[in-house]
């Protein structure tokens, strides 16, 4: 018995591990961690379901949050004509990801092995992206994957490797979440992303309003030089961030001084002013995208906007995208996904008393990862791409049940 209990949990350890680090450096990695998650789920379902009906009351905001998410989708699917059955994959496999928690709670795998896998993977991304850079010249690397995404995806595990930082702060170890923090960082300067500043603004948001868990001194200095690094780069003319500040502020004084709207942030504030006139048409259940873009051609043609926003896929806002193709009810299923998981974390991050507890790392990352995705897509729709959705969601699932495992062994 002791033999089967030791494997599972070695297995469910891989697969934490796995999932980080292969989010970045290949385009198969959280697909098939997403997969894994729900097969090997399969093998522990009974014990899965019992684990989640002991921890219920603390779980059943954020899984009622997910549920909410897909069944609006699924609504969408049966009353508007013309939506396809692959609306559903995304909303239905960042459901499916709370098998992840399922996975965590009954195996109990180290917290350890989603350090390393954080560790590992901000490491590798910035490896690929800075051959592609500094080795290959491109302009914009991305990796294997879009630009942004990449980007994002490498400042949010960076963000994690500072909960990182503070649970392993007394280990012989502590050095390697600094490397994982710095090369998180490195990793989204170098493909050039924008909306990765906000989140780094919203991050130090976070981390003064908590700062009573950032007790450590070393951890503390660990964030200031990073962030204080990160601002040294604008002055780095080869990093191409002064470069892409001033080429941003040239977009925002151009557009509103009736110049073209053909830049990276015109065509940005010009989707965004097509957006308030939909939600203005549409403001309870929203329209699909396809009938938004044929309005959006009808006011093209009548010269209300301009050509720009017609070739784009999305609105650039995520909660803007939420409203046009939601309304006020798809806003509140994709605001909740958000809400529910950040009053998660922060019910656990309260107790000032208790700063020391090995919980307090795991929701400090959980609300890392929820800010940053909340900034992300204030200039992107970050929940564009399925790969973009289910690393959010088996994230949160992951930290969530590691949370839940610290508070039971808390004291044993």
């Amino acid at each position: 018995m002791i033999k089967i209990v030791d494997r599972n949990q070695a297995m469910a350890g891989a697969l934490v591990f796995l999932f980080p680090f292969l989010c970045l450096i290949t385009l198969f990695g959280v697909s098939v961690s997403s997969f894994s998650f729900l097969i090997a789920a399969l093998f522990i379902a009974r014990d899965g379901v019992s684990a989640i009906e002991r921890n219920w009351r603390a779980l059943r905001w954020v899984l009622a949050a997910f549920l909410f998410n897909f069944l609006f989708a699924l609504a969408c699917l049966w009353l508007r004509e013309g939506v396809r059955l692959g609306s559903l994959e995304k909303p239905s496999r960042m459901l499916f990801s709370f098998t992840a928690l399922m996975l965590v709670l009954v195996c109990k795998p180290d917290r350890r092995t989603l350090w390393w896998g954080v560790v590992g993977g901000a490491l590798a991304g910035a490896l690929l992206v800075g051959y592609q850079r500094l080795g290959l010249a491109q302009e914009r690397p991305g990796g294997l994957i879009n630009a942004i995404t990449f980007g994002d995806l490498s400042l949010c595990l960076g963000l994690v490797s500072i909960a990182a930082a503070l649970d392993l702060r007394h280990t012989r170890l502590a050095l390697w979440p600094a490397v994982g923090l710095l090369a998180g960082l490195a990793g989204s300067i170098m493909t050039g992303t924008r909306g990765g500043w906000l989140a780094l603004v919203m991050a130090a948001l976070v981390l003064i309003k908590y700062s009573h868990v950032l007790h450590s001194r070393r951890v503390r200095l660990l964030v200031v030089a990073s962030f204080a690094l990160v601002a040294a780069t604008y002055f780095v003319p080869d990093l191409g961030v002064h470069d892409r500040v001033v080429q941003g502020v040239f977009d925002v004084t151009s557009y509103f001084g009736g110049g073209s709207a053909f830049t990276n942030v015109g065509i940005r504030l010009e989707l965004w002013k097509a957006a308030m006139l939909l939600i203005a048409e549409h403001p309870l259940l929203g329209v699909d995208f396809e009938t938004a873009r044929a309005t959006m051609a009808a006011w093209v043609a009548a010269g209300r906007l301009d050509p720009v926003v017609l070739p784009m896929p999305h609105m650039h806002n995520d909660a803007l995208q939420a409203l046009v193709t939601g309304g006020v009810v798809g806003f509140s299923a994709w605001l909740s996904t958000l809400a529910a998981p950040f009053v998660f974390f922060a019910r656990l991050l309260a107790p000032r008393a208790q700063a020391n507890k090995p919980q307090f790392a795991l929701a400090l990352a959980g609300m890392l990862v929820v800010a940053g995705y909340f900034s992300f897509g204030l200039t992107e729709v970050i929940f564009w791409s399925v790969k973009g959705s289910l690393f959010y969601a088996l994230m949160i699932f992951l930290l969530m049940g590691l949370c839940l495992n610290a508070k039971e062994t808390d004291g044993k």
